[in-house]
């Protein structure tokens, strides 16, 4: 079984990217730039991770992931160009499990997501395999 992540972002050209990115690394990829698509997607395909932008202009991040926290808990990692310490624990106690700043290396990103899904117990062994062997953007 293939590990499944949900990327939620309103920027088409971020969920592209990392769509591209996470394929090559062997998950499966849902993409949506809408919020309260988001959430409804967490529901319908049940995810292993969703990696969640805060700035959005419909359903904010804080919102996804207080909404999400009332019916599942998949693991949630923010990936956000807010680098306040007072968002972070905000979005932590909203119930995000883990926040990296954008931009973010797409190996450090990688290994966010596998230490994730291996707490939960969701990772494909599978997926271990080809951590270097193919050429990713540097940064996201």
């Amino acid at each position: 079984m293939t590990t499944r992540i949900l990327v939620i972002d309103d920027d088409p050209a971020i969920t592209e990217l990392m769509g591209l990115l996470l394929k090559a690394h062997g998950f499966d990829v849902i993409t949506t730039n809408s919020g309260s698509e988001g959430i409804q997607l967490v529901r319908e395909k049940n995810p292993s991770v969703v990696l969640l932008d805060l700035m959005m202009p419909d359903v904010d991040g804080w919102q996804v992931c207080k909404a999400v926290r009332t019916f599942s808990n998949v693991s949630i990692l923010i990936l956000s160009a807010i680098n306040d310490p007072r968002s972070v624990a905000s979005v932590l106690d909203a119930g995000a499990d883990d926040f990296l700043v954008k931009p973010v290396s797409s190996g450090v990103l990688v290994a966010h997501i596998r230490k994730m899904v291996r707490q939960t117990g969701a990772l494909d062994t599978s997926e271990l395999k080809n951590t270097d062997s193919q050429p990713l953007p540097s940064q996201l």
